[in-house]
């Protein structure tokens, strides 16, 4: 491969843990080998003193943060900033995260997509209000109702019955459960390349599970009875036995969701639902996921810096040119 005559910085702002899972040596290599070179930023340095960078990539979050980003933009107009912090807020609140799959207007055909019925909580005297929760079907899912990437926002609970909600703390997000095969399927989006990859969830919940079952699990109780039943790690023996959804389809979501919220990186969890075999709900958006987890990440993430920094007219609209490659595994 040619050499190109001039090199282009990425330069990267993440977490410690998230700069240690993303930026391998894999991905610093082959970027290399395509004339991109990752360069790291130093936070506690004002960002417009440094570079000169050909795009910026982040995910860091905070008042301070967004302001040197803006002070960056300012000085630096023409150079990418992956993503915009106005775009990333909207998936930090899970109510405003999935209103943007009620808003896409995509044909649904043979195989439909929606978002599963949710209530909000704001405080704890509706969580004993049946007006409030009453149009839920049990059993629920609890979520916290801010999405920021933080240990507490992670902290899920599965409800089988009304006086589970009591002990809850909100605010949070009421999600109704659909039993989906115990199969999530996690779509991953980099600019135009979209990958989806089968992963255990949540077991199906019978009739008489729901009868039988406590008030309410943590997600990492429901993981644990999930090992000790025979039948469940059967199951999961076939995980990769379960039919993917369409290419065609969850790239048609993946664009339209794209479009909505002018991100770039992100990957959404959609699930199936059993008694609906071609029906599928989009239960989660995540901004900036764990790429190293997706297969052949090096290369997707390593077109992508090439197209941002050759085609940087567009950026911060949702319309930088990046390559036309769709793949699913």
């Amino acid at each position: 491969m040619a050499e190109n005559p001039r090199r282009f910085s990425v330069g990267y702002a993440l977490a410690p843990k998230k700069q240690q899972s993303f930026i391998q040596p894999s991905l610093v290599d082959l970027a290399r080998q395509r004339g991109i070179d990752l360069a790291p930023i130093d936070t506690s340095r004002p960002l417009a003193d440094q570079g000169p960078f050909d795009c910026v990539l982040h995910k860091l979050y905070g008042e301070e943060w967004n302001g040197q980003l803006e002070n960056f933009a300012a000085r630096n107009p023409s150079v990418p900033i992956v993503d915009p912090p106005q775009a990333i807020e909207r998936l930090h609140n899970r109510i405003s995260m999935l209103q943007v799959v009620s808003e896409l207007e995509i044909p649904q055909e043979r195989e439909t997509f929606g978002i599963p019925s949710q209530v909000v909580i704001y405080d704890s005297a509706a969580l004993s209000n049946s007006g409030v929760v009453g149009a839920l079907r049990f059993p629920v899912i609890a979520k916290p109702l801010v999405a920021d990437g933080s240990a507490k926002s992670h902290k899920m609970s599965l409800v089988f019955h009304r006086d589970g909600l009591l002990k809850l703390k909100p605010p949070l997000v009421l999600q109704e459960f659909v039993n989906h095969g115990g199969v999530i399927f996690k779509v991953y989006v980099v600019g135009d390349y979209v990958q989806c990859v089968r992963r255990k969830s949540l077991p199906d919940v019978s009739e008489d599970k729901l009868e039988s079952a406590e008030g309410a699990v943590t997600f990492s109780q429901v993981s644990n009875l999930t090992a000790q039943d025979p039948t469940e790690v059967e199951y999961y023996m076939h995980l990769d036995e379960a039919e993917m959804p369409p290419l065609s389809f969850v790239t048609e979501i993946a664009r339209g969701l794209r479009r909505a919220t002018g991100l770039h990186l992100f990957n959404f969890d959609v699930i199936r639902d059993v008694k609906v075999g071609n029906h599928y709900l989009v239960i989660d958006i995540n901004y900036f996921p764990g790429y190293a987890k997706m297969p052949y990440y090096e290369k997707a993430l390593t077109d992508f810096f090439w197209d941002v920094v050759h085609e940087k007219k567009g950026q911060g609209t949702g319309d930088v040119a990046i390559g036309n490659e769709e793949k699913i595994m």
